[in-house]
């Protein structure tokens, strides 16, 4: 019976396709979530935004509509308070845009690009 060849050089390469968080990086505190803003007080404006704005903006883009379950902070806040609560900085999107389209934004800007 033949080998199989080895993954190796394949699972090499995966390394630059990953996102590295710096130790000054916002998430990569031990805070917890309530110690980051995201507590009871959030959780009531979170739910009174998306009472207000039930649709996903980037999927409205597409023509699509799609009911929004997260209310998205379109400039990343690092822990700005101020900017943290500017609702002028909160978008509503559905679970699959933020975590697909929105953080191929958020690394594409990381990157540079």
């Amino acid at each position: 019976m033949p080998r199989l060849k080895t993954l190796g050089s394949r699972l090499s390469t995966q390394g630059e396709r990953l996102t590295v968080i710096g130790p000054d990086s916002w998430r990569a505190t031990k805070a917890t979530a309530h110690q980051r803003g995201y507590g009871y007080k959030w959780q009531k404006a979170r739910e009174g935004w998306l009472r207000h704005h039930p649709l996903c903006a980037y999927c409205e883009r597409e023509g699509r509509v799609t009911e929004a379950t997260v209310v998205d902070h379109i400039k990343a806040h690092r822990g700005d308070m101020a900017l943290f609560w500017n609702r002028s900085n909160w978008m509503s999107l559905c679970a699959t845009c933020h975590s697909s389209v929105k953080q191929r934004e958020e690394n594409a800007q990381r990157r540079g690009q």
